[in-house]
């Protein structure tokens, strides 16, 4: 049968008070911060605006339908998945205008790897647009 113990033992009580230290010297950044914006007087601190009521479940609002981006994650998942198939070269335009161009090796949700003069990953994100190396949109070589 189990021993029951009452309360803390002489060699947990040092430990129970490091924990209590520890909460109640807790710092104010982790705790949740204050709803709206932050006003900024002469002195240069932040002053919290008055706090407004928060609807008590987040919804997500978006410009298409939820069955709208499963068509279209589907499509892009199949396309990936065939050009992983068939080691197609592609090119990669980033946003910041550079070009990355290889094989895709892998995907995920929120990036790509692409094999190449080295292995990439690239994040979806950054990613203007992609095409078959060699097609319509690809610049000659001078």
């Amino acid at each position: 049968m189990a021993k029951r113990i009452a309360g803390p033992t002489p060699h947990t009580q040092p430990i129970i008070e490091n924990i209590d230290a520890m909460v109640d010297t807790a710092p104010v950044a982790l705790m949740e911060p204050p709803a709206g914006l932050a006003e900024v007087d002469r002195g240069s601190r932040a002053i919290p605006a008055a706090r407004k009521s928060r609807p008590s479940a987040s919804k997500r609002f978006s410009a298409e339908h939820p069955d709208e981006l499963a068509v279209n994650r589907q499509a892009e998942l199949f396309y990936l998945q065939k050009q992983i198939q068939l080691q197609t070269q592609m090119v990669f335009v980033l946003e910041d205008g550079s070009q990355v161009q290889g094989v895709i090796e892998w995907y995920d949700r929120h990036s790509i790897k692409v094999r190449g003069r080295s292995r990439v990953l690239i994040y979806k994100s950054a990613i203007k647009y992609l095409y078959k190396a060699g097609e319509v949109g690809s610049t000659p070589d001078a």
